[in-house]
């Protein structure tokens, strides 16, 4: 028997030489950059989550049935729709180059996902109910590899990134990101595979249509629903910290923020002396901790005096520990390190309580192959020195609480946050410095901030420069979100939490079974090929 001999598609989808047929390829194309803007609007700034399902269901679509070229192509046509203005952020202060070479390098994952649907289509023809979880699997197969690939990989734009508005938000707790993701993948295959039996069993006599319309409605409606039905696995120590954010804002916006790295410092400075003047006159509550964002001070102050005064004068005035977002010389000639550095008041930085970024960002932070760069751009040699890697998890203990310090991107990462809560983090804290990039960019890292907060049953903050700074409760709410662009300080108590959730517990467990779930149905889509003649269309 061989695909020919089946009838499990409808007679006017089929070739002519019995294979079934394709979307036509105009169709195609035209779903498939759909698709991308789809996936697009359901992230920040735009927020319209219930698109992500929809995007991928138009991709899907696009891809079934295809040939393995054409699905890649369909696959990369709906990457470029969505990363390059997602990414457009990247290319305000730098060129179009890097954000071209970036946009281009993740169309190209979403391309390997179109090979990959194209590739399965033969199995998901033949066992159709497994069409949905199948969507599911390969979407977060491709995610793992992206987030990884090359020089550590680049996260941005995972689906479960689009969904801090959506019920599917609280199955963080239960499997992280990966889970989010699958959820939000199967959900478009739920609703294929729904438009699929509701058209084949139409042309069928005597069948009633709505049923299988009906069921995968209802499936729909119960994976969307079921992450409002997670329990809470963490709970409220009954200590609060109150925690002050100091948003200092910059001279003005672009890479050459750091030529006024002293305008900056003292913006932070004046900030917090006049905050502790507020708390003395009653109109602010004290903190316990005052929290300042990545590149707060980009002057080294365990060398440079003039600092180091300055933000011992802050940390004096307010009378509490400073955690500073600070750039460090060394260790080596023509190195420097990104760090959060715990300042106490009158004794100054506490070497003990420092963390040093353990994923700085190649071409930004350091340039991977640099010789090889140059020739592509001599802009990469506006990276003088390269930051160096720290290689401990940034628990920072305090007086008040311990933090689960990530800086900047690293929010996107899995590890690096998880590694913080099972090292002790009762409250996690994203320094982040937006000041060459835009108001979406900060709202998309926020988005992040809002998963992890639930991922991990912890209250968090995200300090920024010039914004959007504020803090997520553990459920993942937003409070004291902060404008762009500003000054702004904002203070508010936080109740800690104890205890881990099932997402801490298992980490990278569910994305290496949903991973492993993507491979055993590529080689399952191989033996029916090799079964059932190998045509898809």
């Amino acid at each position: 028997m061989t695909t020919t001999d089946r009838a499990d598609a409808p007679a006017d989808v089929r070739r002519p030489d019995g294979a079934p047929r394709p979307l036509p390829l105009p169709v195609a194309v035209a779903m498939a950059v759909t698709a991308g803007l789809a996936l697009l609007l359901a992230f920040p700034p735009y927020g319209w989550w219930p698109l992500a399902p929809v995007g991928v269901a138009l991709l899907a679509a696009a891809t079934h049935r295809r040939r393995l070229r054409a699905g890649a192509g369909l696959g990369f046509l709906t990457g470029l729709a969505l990363f390059a203005p997602l990414l457009s952020w990247t290319n305000l202060h730098t060129g179009y180059l890097p954000w071209v070479l970036l946009s281009l390098l993740q169309a190209g994952y979403l391309a390997l996902l179109g090979l990959a649907t194209a590739w399965v289509s033969p199995l998901a023809d033949r066992y159709p109910t497994v069409w949905p979880a199948l969507t599911g699997v390969l979407w977060v197969g491709q995610e793992a590899l992206r987030d990884r690939t090359p020089f550590g990989g680049f996260p941005w734009g995972r689906l479960a990134f689009g969904q801090d508005g959506s019920p599917l938000l609280g199955l963080a707790a239960v499997g992280g990101a990966p889970l989010v993701t699958f959820a939000v993948a199967t959900a478009g295959g739920l609703l294929l595979t729904g438009v699929w039996w509701t058209l084949r069993v139409r042309r069928a006599a005597g069948v009633r249509w709505w049923t299988p319309a009906a069921g995968c409605a209802a499936a729909l409606v119960l994976l969307v629903g079921g992450g409002l039905l997670v329990p809470v696995s963490t709970t409220a120590t009954g200590d609060t910290v109150t925690v002050a954010i100091v948003q200092g804002n910059v001279p003005r916006l672009g890479l050459d923020f750091n030529a006024q790295r002293q305008a900056v410092l003292n913006n932070h400075v004046d900030a917090t002396i006049a905050l502790a003047g507020e708390v003395a006159a009653g109109t602010r509550a004290r903190p316990d901790l005052v929290v300042w964002p990545e590149n707060s001070s980009d002057i080294d102050p365990l060398r440079n005096q003039s600092a180091n005064i300055r933000i011992s004068e802050a940390a004096d005035a307010i009378g509490v520990p400073i955690l500073v977002g600070a750039v460090l010389t060394g260790p080596e000639q023509g190195q420097v390190r990104n760090a959060g550095l715990l300042w106490r008041p009158g004794s100054g930085p506490d070497l003990e309580q420092l963390y040093i970024k353990r994923h700085p960002v190649p071409f930004a932070e350091y340039v991977p192959l640099r010789r090889i760069a140059r020739m592509v751009s001599d802009q990469v040699d506006r990276v003088r020195a390269d930051f160096v890697a720290g290689t401990a998890p940034g628990v920072v203990r305090t007086p008040a609480a311990v933090l689960g310090d990530v800086i900047c991107f690293e929010v996107a990462y899995d590890g690096l946050v998880r590694d913080t809560v099972v090292g002790g983090a009762q409250l996690l804290v994203v320094q982040t410095n937006n000041a060459t990039f835009d108001v979406a960019e900060a709202r998309q890292q926020l988005a992040m901030v809002r998963l992890r907060a639930v991922e991990h049953g912890r209250p968090a903050l995200m300090a920024s420069t010039v914004g959007v700074s504020g803090f997520v409760s553990p459920d993942g709410r937003v409070s004291d979100a902060t404008g762009f662009n500003t000054q702004a300080v904002v203070v508010r108590e936080l109740r800690l939490t104890e205890g881990r959730t099932l997402a801490t517990r298992v980490g990278v467990l569910p994305e290496v079974v949903l991973a492993g779930l993507a491979v055993a149905a590529l080689v399952g889509a191989a033996l029916v090929r090799r079964r059932w003649g190998g045509r898809a269309g």
